[in-house]
């Protein structure tokens, strides 16, 4: 159980015994710094503590932001200071000096925990100071202040204040306007009953594969079915972020879960559209499998730029600075968010147009509207990266590297083409990779089966593949490289699969492919949780994209088309338990351990 150290003397009429034991702590109190510093010592380094100011006034959510976010080791408010057990140490040095000194390092303030958080800024702890807005956080000096102090308590709602700041503060135009005016209040209600967001999480993903058997019935009824549940699931995916963000659950688990589960969702549905079409006699897999695609492609664009640019220097552009003036017209922030079909659009398109057309439709609609948010978000990227003059850092070079998931055949090659990478201009990383993608998915779409020239230009593809990376990925455009190789790996897998023209093998190709983007998706995670890039021996043990590649061609050159089918779905099934297995027991241990708790407000996916 986490402890508040209340100092000072205690003010008669005064709550902030009781709203601390609401938040879960348990309370002791210390007339001075002397006897605050002795209960410091005897607080079991493995828990939270805190010292607050016994004259605190304030409103209990504000008290709950700044001393029970465990995303921050170190985090304080007027007239409090909490340290969880990774920073006891700043906490604890701070506190005997504040003793020793009598309050040397700030005299001018009265506050014994305004006076720890100085000496922790003037150590340099970096201490996290949480947005209140209209909530009040004060340690009144006279009964005038405090009774002044009370009726600013009095005159906002805290618990209105509370729910608002449940939602994400950017979000797309359908969630704000259509899910979240009453998916915070279903949060509410969780966090009332104890339920925590792991398990709304999960009871949307179990909503979500209920709708998608819904859609493989093929029937009518089913179609309606799985729109509804899907737009269920998706209530329900907001509530788990606004219960975090209510009573500020945060974990690292919390937000892998929530991350991978969003695309096993949309995933599935798609192959219960599948299912549900072929049904009716309607082959619709090839389309599922471009949507994938297509979807998973811009997603890596996403998650790219944003790390060549997370800590670029001289971060300006023109480009930005007219989206800045947009953003000051309130209309054409909501168009361009609508634009780019984030979940929240995506979602109720598919889940109308499942209700009330055909899955080809679906598909159809899908396609080209992503298609287009794609060309319009990457278009803007490119022209941002191109008129900024940016440094990118070592760590966004490794980011990108990691992202790009080379195999053993492209690290190899690199190390021998690193001298003539030197010599090459800026924009010919990008380029390589493209145009070597480009060759092995053109081969596969535009030759017969069996034939091979797609295995030729696998073979050119290994060798563009180490040229792209064995210089490091600091160029303007070099972020494009890890989305051009997800495009040529999951492309070449579609068109190979669709030229074998044998029953099953789009849908193998579907789970192949399905599989290799978790092992995408979780990369990103864990770059973005700071745990560093998946082990080297199971980028190794999956082949890298490369060799994922030049494999799929090779077998497409030796076996039949129905031999094919069957390689696709063993080396689906290894793929899956793989990187499943390694990636689940990663996650589970750094929850065990106490990873850093995160949570992530980024681009609506």
């Amino acid at each position: 159980m986490p402890t508040a150290i209340l100092t000072g003397q205690p003010v008669p009429g005064s709550s902030i015994e009781s709203e601390l034991r609401s938040l879960g702590f348990d309370v002791h109190v210390a007339a001075g710094a002397a006897e605050t510093e002795t209960l410091l010592a005897r607080v079991p380094g493995e828990e939270r503590v805190a010292v607050v100011d016994a004259r605190f006034v304030g409103h209990p959510h504000a008290l709950r932001l700044g001393l029970t976010d465990p995303r921050f080791p170190l985090a304080a408010i007027p007239g409090a200071v909490t340290a969880q057990p990774a920073a006891r140490q700043m906490l604890t040095r701070a506190m005997a000096r504040e003793n020793s000194t009598g309050g040397g390092t700030a005299v001018d303030v009265d506050s014994l925990a305004d006076r720890i958080t100085a000496a922790l800024d003037a150590d340099g702890a970096g201490v996290h100071r949480p947005e209140l807005g209209s909530l009040v956080a004060a340690v009144p000096a006279d009964p005038q202040a405090r009774n002044e102090a009370r009726q600013a308590v009095a005159a906002v709602d805290d618990e209105a204040v509370r729910l608002k700041s449940a939602v994400k503060a950017r979000d797309g135009f359908v969630t704000t306007h259509f899910i979240s005016p009453y998916s915070r209040y279903i949060a509410r209600w969780c966090a009332r009953r104890g339920l925590t967001p792991n398990q709304v999480t999960t009871a949307s993903l179990i909503t979500a594969l209920i709708a998608a058997g819904c859609a493989a019935t093929g029937t009518r009824g089913g179609f309606v079915a799985a729109g509804v549940l899907l737009i269920a699931s998706f209530v329900l995916d907001c509530t788990d972020g606004q219960l975090a963000r209510y009573s500020l659950q945060y974990s690292t688990l919390g937000a892998w879960l929530d991350a991978t589960f969003d695309r096993a969702k949309e995933y599935a549905y798609y192959a219960g559209l599948a299912l549900g079409a072929a049904r009716g006699g309607d082959d619709v897999w090839a389309l599922a499998l471009g949507a994938m695609v297509l979807q998973t492609c811009r997603h890596v664009v996403d998650f790219s730029f944003n790390e060549a640019n997370h800590d670029a220097s001289a971060n300006t552009s023109p480009t930005a600075a007219l989206s800045d003036k947009l953003d000051s017209v309130g209309w054409t922030v909501w168009l361009r968010r609508m634009i780019v079909l984030p979940i929240g659009e995506r979602w109720a398109m598919i889940a109308v147009l499942t209700a009330l057309t055909t899955p080809r439709i679906t598909f159809y609609a899908l396609l080209i509207g992503c298609a287009f948010a794609a060309t319009y978000t990457t278009a803007g990227r490119v022209l941002r990266s191109l008129t900024r003059k940016a440094t990118r850092t070592d760590r966004a070079a490794k980011a990108l590297a990691d992202l790009a998931d080379s195999g053993p055949l492209a690290e190899a090659g690199a190390k021998g083409l690193r001298t003539a990478a030197r010599r090459l201009p800026g924009f010919a990383t990008p380029a390589v990779a493209l145009l070597g993608g480009a060759a092995v998915v053109a081969t596969a779409a535009l030759t017969d089966f069996g034939g091979p020239w797609p295995l030729v230009a696998a073979l050119g593809y290994v060798l563009t593949s180490a040229l792209a990376v064995a210089r490091p990925l600091k160029g303007a455009l070099d972020w494009l490289v890890p989305p051009f190789f997800r495009a040529a790996e999951y492309l070449t897998v579609l068109f190979l699969a669709a030229k074998a023209d044998v029953n099953g093998a789009l849908p193998a190709a579907f789970g192949l492919v399905a599989a290799v983007a978790y092992h995408h998706y979780d990369t990103v995670y864990r770059i973005r949780g700071d745990a560093g890039a998946p082990p080297q021996w199971l980028v190794r043990t999956v082949g890298g994209h490369e060799g994922r590649t030049l494999v799929i061609t090779l077998l497409a050159v030796l076996l039949t088309a129905a031999q094919f089918k069957v390689a696709l779905t063993v080396l689906a099934v290894v793929v899956a338990l793989v990187v499943l297995v390694e990636s689940i027991r990663f996650w589970v241990a750094a929850h065990q351990v106490g990873a850093p708790a995160v949570h992530d407000e980024g681009e609506p996916a």
